[in-house]
C-alpha cells in the first residue's frame, strides 16, 4: 500500500493519542479569545479577528472569568459602546469550548432575549469555529440545539429571561450572567428578588461557580447594578499622565473645552497639564484597575466615556457637546449620565432629602407632647400582617406638620387585641404645651394587603374619630385623596349611607409634596421648617421615612430595599388631612386664627374647672393637725387618711 502524500498511519494515532493525554494548556479568557473569537458583522462595527488590545480595560475583567481565576462573583457597571456586552459574550464563549459546564444567560424580558440571541449569540455561533465545534447539533430542529438553548460537550447553555421567574428557578448552572441588570424588575412576579433568585442558581456548585452582573446603571437608589457595586472592591481604570506620570482615574469633571466646543482636553489633577486626546491610546495601553475597598470578596468595575478608544465611541470634544445640549432637558441629561458616564441618576431635589440629613435636623421635642404650634392632629396607619404601624401628625399654619409619635402594635389584624390597643392608643388626648388637649380629627387605615376586611369590621364600628378605610389609587396621576364611595348595601341592594366609605389616596402626588418639602426645608432655620421630627424617634424611621425614589420613566415612586411604613403612614395622616369634613389643606388665615381661639378658649374653660374644682376640695378637707399638716396625704388612687 502506498502513502504518498499521506501521513504514515501510526504516526497519526501517535498525534491523536499525544494530543488527547496532554494536559490541557492554561488559558486565560483574553488568551482564548485572541486565539479563537471572531466578531460577526452583526453585532460589532469592526468585524473580524478579536484583538483584546483595543480595548486594554476588559483584559482584567475577563480574565476574572477564566477557569483558573479564584474570582467568584463580578460587577461591571459600564457606560454603552464599551463592549460590555461583548466581554458577557466572550466569557461565555470561553466556557462552552475550554471550560464547560451549565451556563445560563438571563435578559431583562423576551424582547431583550429575542434580540440579544438574533444579535449576538447565533452570529457568534457562525464566525466562531471553536464555539460551533463544540455544540452537539446546529441543525435547526435538532432538540440539542433550540432557540433558547443549546448543548454542547460537556455542558448546557440556558437564556432565560426575567419575564418567566418559573424558569429561572428551575435551572442550575455553574455559571450565571445576568445582562443589563438594571432593566430587571425590582421585584419579580413571583415576588422574589432577582438578584438572589439569580445567586441561588449557582448553589449546586459551591466552589467551582462564577456570577457576572453587567448593566449601565439607572436611578440612584435603585440601580441594582450600582448597589452591588458599592459593596464590591470598587475598581476604576487609572491612567499616567503624559506629563508628570501621575496615575489617576478619569472623570467628567476633568474635562475641559473651548468656548465654540470644538476642542476639547483633559486637565491633570496632580499638574495641571493639558492632556489632549491623541495622548488617550498610549495612557490606556498603561493604564490598570485600582481598587477602592480591596477587602471585598466581589470583584467591580467601573468605568465611562472618557476611555473610549478612537473608532469604538464618540470623541471628547463630541461627548462635551452631547453634556453642552442636555443641561436644560432632564431626560436627555438622565440618559448622558447613565449611558456614557456610567452613573446613577439623582434628581436635584432628592438630594436634599437623605434620611441622615434628615435625622441631624430632627429637634428637641418629647414624642406625644406638641409644641405650640399645633394646632390640629390626624393618623396614619399601615396594616401588616403581624403588626399596625401607627404615624400620628401635628398640624400648623402653612400646613406644617409635626411627627407627634410613630409606634408599631405588634398583632395579627385578623384579631381584636391589636386593634384594642389601637383605639387605646388613638382615644389617648394628646397635650400642648400649654396644656391644650388635642384628639385626632380623622384617621386613614390602609385596608390593602391580607387583612381588607378586618379593616373595613374596624372601621366600621367607629371607635375612634372619623375612621376612614383606604386604598392606594392605581393612577398615578391620582388626587390625594378620592371622592368617598359607599361599600356595604342595605338588605334591599341599595348603598347603605350608614356603611363603610371606601377613599382612595393618591400616593404618587403625596410623595412628592412630602418630599418637596424636605427639600426646601434644608435651606431654612428650624423654627421656619415645614416638617419638624422629634430627636426622640426610632433610628429606623428616618431611613423607613424616604425610602423609596421617584423613577420619571414609570412616572412613580420605587421602594428601596427598607422598609416603607414610616413613608406610607406619613401619607396616610396626610391623606386624612384631605377628609370632607377637616379639610386641613383648604384653611385659610382665618381658619387657623378661629381654630387657635376655640382650642385656647377650650384650655382656659378647662382650667377655670378645674381650679373651681381644687377649690371645692380643699374646702372639705379637714384642718391641719398642730404640726401644721393635715391628716390626709394625696396618694395615686386618691385622698386617704395618712394615720
Amino acid at each position: 500500500m502506498s502513502y504518498v502524500g499521506l501521513a504514515c498511519p501510526a504516526e497519526s494515532i501517535g498525534n491523536v493519542l499525544a494530543r488527547a493525554l496532554q494536559p490541557r494548556r492554561p488559558m486565560s479568557v483574553s488568551q482564548w479569545c485572541d486565539e479563537h473569537m471572531r466578531l460577526s458583522s452583526k453585532g460589532s462595527s469592526k468585524a473580524g479577528k478579536w484583538h483584546t488590545a483595543n480595548n486594554p480595560p476588559l483584559r482584567e475583567p475577563m480574565d476574572c472569568m477564566s477557569a483558573r481565576s479564584p474570582v467568584k462573583s463580578m460587577v461591571c457597571q459600564f457606560p454603552i459602546q464599551f463592549g460590555k456586552s461583548q466581554l458577557a459574550t466572550n466569557a461565555l464563549a470561553y466556557w462552552m469550548d475550554y471550560a464547560p459546564a451549565p451556563i445560563m444567560y438571563a435578559l431583562p424580558g423576551e424582547v431583550s432575549q429575542n434580540k440579544w440571541i438574533a444579535q449576538k449569540l447565533n452570529p457568534m455561533i457562525e464566525v466562531v469555529p471553536a464555539v460551533r465545534k463544540a455544540l452537539s447539533s446546529t441543525a435547526s430542529r435538532d432538540s440539542a440545539n433550540q432557540r433558547t438553548f443549546k448543548d454542547f460537550a460537556g455542558g448546557q447553555l440556558y437564556v432565560e429571561h426575567a419575564g418567566s421567574p418559573q424558569r429561572l428557578k428551575s435551572t442550575t448552572a455553574r455559571y450565571v450572567i445576568a445582562d443589563e441588570l438594571d432593566e430587571f424588575a425590582q421585584a419579580l412576579s413571583t415576588g422574589d428578588d432577582p438578584v438572589k433568585m439569580l445567586d441561588g442558581r449557582t448553589s449546586a456548585f459551591p466552589s467551582t461557580y462564577k456570577r457576572l452582573y453587567i448593566s449601565t446603571p439607572t436611578i440612584a437608589g435603585l440601580s441594582r447594578i450600582n448597589l452591588l457595586y458599592e459593596k464590591s472592591d470598587r475598581r476604576r481604570y487609572h491612567v499616567p499622565c503624559p506629563h508628570c506620570g501621575h496615575y489617576q482615574a478619569l472623570q467628567w469633571s476633568g474635562l475641559v473645552w473651548s468656548s465654540d466646543g470644538k476642542e476639547a482636553w483633559y486637565a491633570c489633577c496632580e499638574c495641571g497639564a493639558s492632556i489632549d486626546e491623541h495622548h488617550k491610546t498610549d495612557m490606556i495601553a498603561a493604564g490598570r484597575w485600582v481598587p477602592e475597598n480591596p477587602d471585598s470578596p466581589i470583584r467591580g468595575y467601573t468605568i465611562n466615556c472618557l476611555y473610549y478608544q478612537f473608532g469604538l465611541g464618540p470623541r471628547w470634544a463630541e461627548l462635551a457637546e452631547m453634556w453642552r445640549d442636555a443641561q436644560n432637558d432632564p431626560a436627555a441629561l438622565k440618559t448622558f449620565i447613565n449611558d456614557r458616564l456610567a452613573e446613577t441618576w439623582e434628581d436635584p431635589a432628592m438630594r436634599s432629602v437623605k434620611h441622615n440629613v434628615i435625622a441631624d435636623r430632627a429637634e428637641p421635642y418629647a414624642l406625644r407632647c406638641a409644641p405650640r404650634g399645633v394646632l390640629a392632629i390626624t393618623v396614619g396607619v399601615d396594616t401588616q400582617d403581624n403588626r399596625l404601624a401607627v404615624h400620628i401628625i401635628g398640624w400648623g399654619r402653612g400646613m406644617a406638620a409635626w411627627t407627634l409619635d410613630y409606634v408599631e402594635l405588634p398583632g395579627d389584624p385578623a384579631e381584636d387585641s391589636v386593634w384594642l390597643s389601637l383605639t387605646d392608643l388613638l382615644n389617648r388626648p394628646i397635650e400642648r404645651d400649654d396644656g391644650v388637649q388635642l384628639r385626632p380629627l380623622a384617621v386613614a387605615i390602609d385596608a390593602g394587603g391580607h387583612r381588607t376586611e378586618a379593616v373595613k369590621h374596624y372601621v366600621r364600628q367607629r371607635l375612634v374619630t372619623r375612621p376612614m378605610c383606604i386604598f392606594g389609587a392605581v393612577p398615578n396621576n391620582a388626587p390625594i385623596l378620592s371622592k368617598g364611595k359607599l361599600a356595604d348595601v342595605t338588605w334591599r341592594g341599595r348603598t347603605d349611607k350608614r356603611g363603610i366609605t371606601i377613599y382612595h389616596v393618591g400616593g404618587v402626588a403625596a410623595k412628592h409634596y412630602l418630599y418637596s418639602r424636605l427639600s426646601a426645608d434644608a435651606e431654612r432655620q428650624a423654627d421656619a421648617r415645614l416638617l419638624h421630627f422629634s430627636d426622640q424617634l426610632p433610628a429606623e424611621f428616618f431611613p423607613g421615612l424616604v425610602s423609596e425614589v421617584y423613577n420619571p420613566v414609570k412616572n412613580r415612586f420605587e421602594k428601596k430595599v427598607v422598609r416603607n411604613e414610616p413613608l406610607d403612614t406619613w401619607v396616610y395622616a396626610y391623606a386624612a388631612a384631605h377628609h370632607a369634613e377637616v379639610r386641613l389643606h383648604r384653611y385659610t388665615k382665618a381658619d387657623w386664627d378661629l381654630l387657635e381661639e376655640r382650642l385656647l378658649a377650650r384650655a382656659i374653660s378647662a382650667t377655670d374647672d378645674s381650679r373651681e374644682t381644687s377649690a371645692q376640695t380643699v374646702a372639705t378637707l379637714p384642718a391641719a393637725d398642730s404640726r401644721g399638716t393635715s391628716r390626709l396625704t394625696r396618694r395615686r388612687s386618691g385622698w386617704v387618711d395618712s394615720e
